[in-house]
């Protein structure tokens, strides 16, 4: 009981904390920044935010249809909210399970191939994020060591993974464990490795990072600072690939420590790079609560009681890799 009590609690208390020790520390100058706020740029930034989901569900959409599993826009952006919303709670990313287990349901679409879909979409979005990174260094002064660190070793890490799938074919062996994995890389193979594959989804993946760009860039406008593009740019990329190591649920804490670092680089005040980094995330993880909410209700009853398994950590493994 307390094992799966502290997995839980323990990551929250440390998002809670940077967050609190964050506001805290400009807490005297956030009301003054915040009364000079030009609020249609925050119903600019949820519009965008929205678009880019619909981005994502087209991606994912395309991906499924890679795998043999036939889908809808719909049901592909629900898809991912609904997994997104649950990652917001629960830690370590397990509310991509429920992915998979949606899949299952309502498409009887094996395990490996749900499991296979996240990887794809996983992969092409670290992957790209960090591409966009490296596009923007070079417009930026003074970048510290680490921020190159960090966009370098996911670039190295999709091109190991790329080789690992061109020679994954070879691999032979009667072992369940490497049978299971050889289906996996075979799938992600079939949905991203060839000409149409890489372009459709490169470009998408960009396509979506820019637009995810856009929404902290009206964040940005919102608090009339003068951050140059490419610093904004360069904030999400690191926010991002922070935020994919999973320390807190949804990244809280990390995502915004790193972008109001980012933010100093420029000179912007720290209230007001604390502010843009809050808000830009609470923009997103509100358009995601809302939208998994309605995802919901769109896949019905079931839904919940699903939710409500991996919240409680209740999924085993034979549940979602046995089959």
């Amino acid at each position: 009981m307390w094992k799966k009590v502290s997995t839980i609690v323990i990551p929250t208390l440390v998002a809670v904390g940077i967050l609190a020790y964050m506001l805290y520390s400009v807490w005297d100058n956030l009301l003054l920044t915040l009364e000079h706020a030009v609020i249609p740029f925050l119903f600019a930034a949820i519009g965008i935010c929205v678009l880019a989901w619909i981005l994502r569900g087209f991606r994912y959409q395309f991906i499924l249809e890679g795998l043999g599993v036939p889908e809808s826009l719909r049901f592909a952006t629900a898809c991912i909210f609904i997994s997104q919303t649950a990652n917001l709670i629960v830690p370590a990313r397990l509310g991509d399970f429920v992915r998979m287990l949606i899949l299952r349901h309502e498409d009887n679409a094996t395990y490996s191939q749900g499991f296979s879909s996240i990887v794809v979409e996983r992969v092409f979005d670290i992957l790209m994020v960090a591409v966009l990174g490296a596009i923007a260094l070079p417009f930026v002064l003074a970048v510290p060591d680490w921020f190159i660190t960090v966009i370098v070793v996911p670039i190295a890490a999709g091109g190991v993974f790329f080789i690992v799938l061109l020679w994954s074919g070879r691999m032979k062996s009667e072992n369940r464990f490497v049978v299971a994995v050889q289906r996996m890389l075979d799938e992600v193979k079939q949905a991203s490795l060839n000409p149409r594959a890489l372009l459709m989804l490169s470009t998408s993946s960009l396509l979506i990072w820019l637009v995810d760009v856009l929404v902290c860039a009206a964040v940005v406008l919102m608090f009339q600072e003068p951050v140059p593009f490419a610093i904004v740019v360069l904030a999400i990329v690191i926010g991002n690939l922070v935020k994919a190591v999973p320390i807190t649920p949804g990244g809280v804490g990390t995502y915004e420590l790193a972008l109001a670092l980012t933010f100093g680089l420029a000179g912007t005040p720290a209230a007001t790079a604390t502010l843009i980094a809050v808000i830009d995330h609470l923009i997103k993880n509100m358009v995601t609560l809302v939208g998994g909410i309605g995802s919901i209700y769109y896949f019905g009853d079931w839904s919940m009681d699903l939710l409500k398994k991996v919240f409680s950590r209740e999924i085993d493994k034979e549940e979602t890799f046995g089959g």
